[in-house]
């Protein structure tokens, strides 16, 4: 499914997790990605490709990994199975590998739902909109529970940005979550140590971050110099996680509500970004990603 309204386009594909698999902007007839765009191989005869190979997709009904096989909620223990053969702890939820179906679109929106239905998990109804403006994307996602019993919620976005050699970023946090080295599971809250403060302007770490970062004002910026291009973020979450791979062409910046593993965090889900739902209740979260010509 393509939107585009002449300077913007976007290709969403609701069976591959209502996931984006580019995002670009189009001027002199050159279409310049703001996302990073998938790139088909030999295997994807096999679809869906692997989700972590598009240009984004949405987290829900909560996001990254957690751990100890799932958690306690109001006295229930809720179980949940690990959903990746290369990944020991579920990650990610569930929204990002199941079909969406399309429920309204146009030549600059679509809007799609999904159903999740599991015996002693979460149950919820979502919805998620992309809509293009004349110089942004504006990304609307929300989750209902509709399940019998209350249990923590957190919606996000896991974009996949390009990286060159003189990408910036400016994402100011006040904290982040210190893991063992071993594990990206959150061990420590500390102050955001200098090499990854992100207050004006910054080159990306040379080495890996795959780190969750907490206070932070929910507006960023990611320039490419060389190509005269800004992209700016404006979400209504407090939390990102960062995850830049060595030798990589592609850095991830994902707009979260919530600590990584918040569920199993000393005080509880609650305290560390998630939303109680009881049955019938419902999250909202909006996220706008604004396109502007950046001389460097």
């Amino acid at each position: 499914m393509i939107l585009a309204n002449g300077a913007l386009r976007a290709q969403v594909e609701p069976d591959w997790g209502g996931a984006l698999v580019r995002f670009e902007r189009t001027a002199g007839g050159v279409a310049q990605p703001l996302f990073r765009p998938w790139r088909p191989e030999p295997d994807d005869s096999s679809m869906p490709p692997d989700p972590n190979r598009l240009a984004c997709y949405p987290l829900l009904p909560w996001s990254n990994r957690i751990s100890r096989g799932g958690f306690v909620c109001e006295g229930r223990r809720i179980e949940l199975q690990r959903n990746r053969s290369d990944e020991p702890w579920p990650i990610h939820g569930s929204g990002w590998q199941r079909p969406w179906r399309v429920e309204d679109s146009g030549e600059d929106y679509a809007l799609l739902s999904l159903e999740e239905f599991a015996r002693d998990g979460y149950c919820y109804r979502a919805s998620l909109q992309y809509l293009l403006g004349a110089d942004a994307l504006d990304v609307r996602l929300s989750a209902t529970n509709t399940g019998p019993w209350t249990l923590p919620f957190g919606l996000g976005l896991h974009p996949f940005f390009p990286r060159d050699a003189d990408t910036r970023l400016y994402a100011p946090a006040r904290e982040v979550w210190l893991n063992d080295g071993r594990t990206p599971l959150p061990r420590q809250l500390a102050p955001v140590p200098e090499r990854w403060r992100f207050g004006g302007a910054r080159p990306l770490p040379g080495d890996c971050v795959d780190h969750g970062f907490a206070g932070w004002s929910g507006e960023a910026w990611i320039c490419w110099p060389r190509r005269g291009l800004r992209l700016e973020l404006r979400a209504d979450v407090e939390r990102f996680v960062l995850y830049t791979p060595t030798d990589a062409d592609y850095f991830c910046f994902e707009p979260v509500d919530h600590a990584i593993d918040a569920v199993n965090l000393p005080g509880g889900a609650g305290v560390h970004g998630m939303t109680l739902l009881a049955s019938g209740q419902s999250l909202h979260r909006q996220f706008r990603f604004s396109v502007r010509d950046d001389a460097g």
